[in-house]
């Protein structure tokens, strides 16, 4: 006897890693779409799953201490790989990670290639933002974390925050920032140029 399918729809969830998303698309082998839609919709409802996003779902975590939602950076970076998008954190959470801010942001943002769009956690929201190429340049590493983390300063401090970021990374990603300056706007890369470049002089 075949399953219902909503069944169906969870056990494809269960061979998830943590985080990691099911679109409706990508569960068309189980259903047709409108069948496939309300299914995901009940299940949500239920708190059987977890909607994302429109046409994203992930399957909550459960532990010793009931359900909770999965991880947010897991499941940003599972979903940015399924939608072929570049997603990095925003510079404001780059300038904390780094040790050169204390201000924590009242809303977590990450960076995308992808349009902008909010994801759901439970009652926690999480902002996707649009941002533009250069912006997500060294989109894993200390290098590109230093880079966004100039730029949400601004102009007019971010030699500051340049000169107090440049000691905290490895000789390999000061060249990396340095090959960066190309690419970026005029103000930022001269910026780096003055607190990079003059420093190795």
């Amino acid at each position: 006897m075949t399953k219902p399918l909503s069944e169906r729809i969870l056990s494809a969830f269960g061979t998830t890693s943590e985080g990691e998303p099911l679109s409706a698309k990508a569960l068309l082998h189980l259903g047709n779409r409108a069948a496939v839609n309300q299914a995901l919709t009940r299940l949500a409802r239920r708190g059987l799953i977890i909607r994302l996003a429109l046409g994203h779902y992930v399957r909550p975590v459960q532990t010793r201490f009931g359900q909770r939602a999965p991880s947010v950076e897991r499941a940003v970076q599972a979903l940015s790989i399924s939608l072929g998008e570049t997603v990095t954190i925003s510079g404001g959470a780059a300038a904390s990670r780094l040790g050169l801010s204390a201000q924590v942001p009242v809303r977590t943002v990450y960076l995308t290639s992808g349009p902008s769009r909010i994801l759901h956690f439970g009652k926690q929201t999480v902002e996707l933002r649009h941002a533009p190429e250069w912006l997500l340049l060294e989109a894993q590493s200390p290098a590109g974390d230093l880079l966004r983390a100039a730029h949400w300063i601004g102009a007019e401090k971010s030699r500051e925050l340049l000169a107090a970021g440049i000691p905290r990374l490895s000789p390999p990603d000061r060249e990396a920032l340095a090959r960066l300056r190309a690419r970026l706007p005029a103000w930022l890369a001269q910026s780096i140029s003055d607190v990079v470049v003059a420093g190795e002089s």
